[in-house]
């Protein structure tokens, strides 16, 4: 059965945290089968230039770490308009900053699916991803846990004959 590809990003406010978080988790996930062949790119951005060029937060790798995600690696970047157009599908770690996704993508005359990550929660509420920076490392558990299972709904919920 022949898929098109898709492709992902993830954003929050600052980009070092819950959208870092879920790209390592996400991009961990494709590159092994079944999903490798469907899945062109994984990116994640932020709504704010505060830490443009940064490595994501030490307990955001970490965590990622001690989960067996060892090899991912990134710089921090602001969304841009074009992303809107490069992306299929703009994953908003919270409302807020789907608030300001949704107002860009207005402007953007992208064809991207902007939404909130959380709802691949696997619930009757969507979820958000509650930032964890200025709390301590269960937070950063906690974001781990959502985004885990946030991916494996979003990969079941796309791609339904595709078998894990």
């Amino acid at each position: 059965m022949a898929t098109d590809q898709i492709s992902v990003l993830f954003v929050c406010l600052g980009n070092i945290c819950r959208s870092t978080m879920a790209e390592g988790i996400f991009r961990s996930t494709v590159s092994k089968p079944p999903y490798q062949a469907l899945v062109s790119k994984v990116d994640s951005c932020g709504t704010g230039a505060y830490h443009t060029g940064s490595s994501p937060d030490s307990r955001t790798m970490s965590t990622l770490e001690d989960n067996g995600i060892t090899d991912y690696d990134h710089a921090a970047r602001k969304i841009h308009v074009s992303d809107f157009k490069n992306f299929d599908y703009i994953f908003a770690m919270d409302r807020d900053n789907l608030q300001d996704l949704q107002r860009l993508h207005q402007r953007s005359g992208g064809n991207a699916k902007v939404m909130l990550f959380g709802e691949f929660a696997g619930r009757k509420r969507a979820e958000e991803v509650d930032d964890p920076y200025y709390g301590a490392r269960d937070g950063f558990e906690i974001a781990y846990e959502q985004c885990m299972r946030f991916s494996k709904n979003f990969l079941e919920a796309t791609f339904p004959d595709v078998k894990p």
